[in-house]
């Protein structure tokens, strides 16, 4: 059901967007938040009657404490978050995430163009949560997660100590609606074989890359990679999105 590249995954049917409607961010981050910082029972209940999938997602699959129906995994995931830093963490998700509204209208407009170019896809389920500096993107079961800790912003003090110039680069507010998109598509087109050449995993990512590239209408990626995707796409006009991703010819893109 999950797969990793960078980042991680997990998806509900939700109706067509289009770009008038905003596809909703659902705010689970904020329930999240409240039981980590004030231990609010409530809180806990929310989320685990109303976003089950998620919860057990975030539990299970991203903070790997154990399992979500263990006696003593409430106290575990309220332990594992005393921690100051990821406090500090939470803090700042929430005051540089209070609004979403410029993410949900990209965000639309993106799934959109998406759904235009390949309509039989459906529609996830998006929503926000915290995690612990692990995995941006998680999708599955219909949803679509997106970790807010992972995107605030090449300069947060704790990636400058963590990370390389060239991952925070990657790690900004502007990344979230591609991550969402490339590993949507990923889930629905992912790599054909364990046992293909670095050289095919790359060219395949930049098959994803350069869909993304045209769903979003900038240019996120550029390579020369997503160069060939391009070149091929040019000479052969009569070729689909989704044509171009069933494809795993990968010489016939370079």
């Amino acid at each position: 059901m999950l797969a990793c590249l960078g980042c991680e995954w997990h998806l509900k049917s939700n109706e067509e967007t289009s770009d008038d409607t905003p596809l909703a961010i659902e705010r689970y981050d904020r329930i999240e938040s409240l039981y980590l910082t004030t231990g609010d029972y409530s809180a806990l209940l929310q989320m685990n009657k109303t976003y089950p999938v998620q919860t057990r997602t975030l539990i299970e699959d991203v903070l790997r404490l154990g399992q979500v129906n263990d006696p003593d995994i409430n106290a575990k995931f309220l332990n594992f978050f005393r921690d100051s830093t990821l406090q500090c963490l939470i803090d700042d998700v929430q005051h540089q995430f209070e609004d979403l509204e410029d993410i949900s209208q990209d965000l639309s407009r993106a799934f959109s163009r998406l759904k235009k170019e390949i309509p039989s896809i459906e529609m996830p389920q998006v929503y926000a949560q915290i995690g612990s500096f692990d995995q941006s993107i998680v999708v599955g079961n219909k949803t679509l997660g997106i970790s807010l800790d992972k995107y605030l912003g090449a300069d947060y003090p704790f990636y400058m100590e963590h990370y390389t110039e060239q991952q925070r680069s990657m790690m900004t507010r502007s990344m979230i609606i591609p991550d969402c998109v490339g590993f949507y598509i990923l889930s629905l087109y992912p790599m054909p074989s364990r046992e293909m050449s670095q050289e095919d995993r790359d060219m395949h990512m930049g098959k994803i890359q350069w869909v993304v590239n045209k769903v979003t209408d900038k240019i996120v990626f550029d390579n020369h990679r997503v160069a060939s995707v391009d070149s091929f796409m040019k000479r052969n006009k009569q070729t689909s999105v989704e044509q171009l991703l069933r494809n795993n010819n990968y010489s016939e893109l370079r």
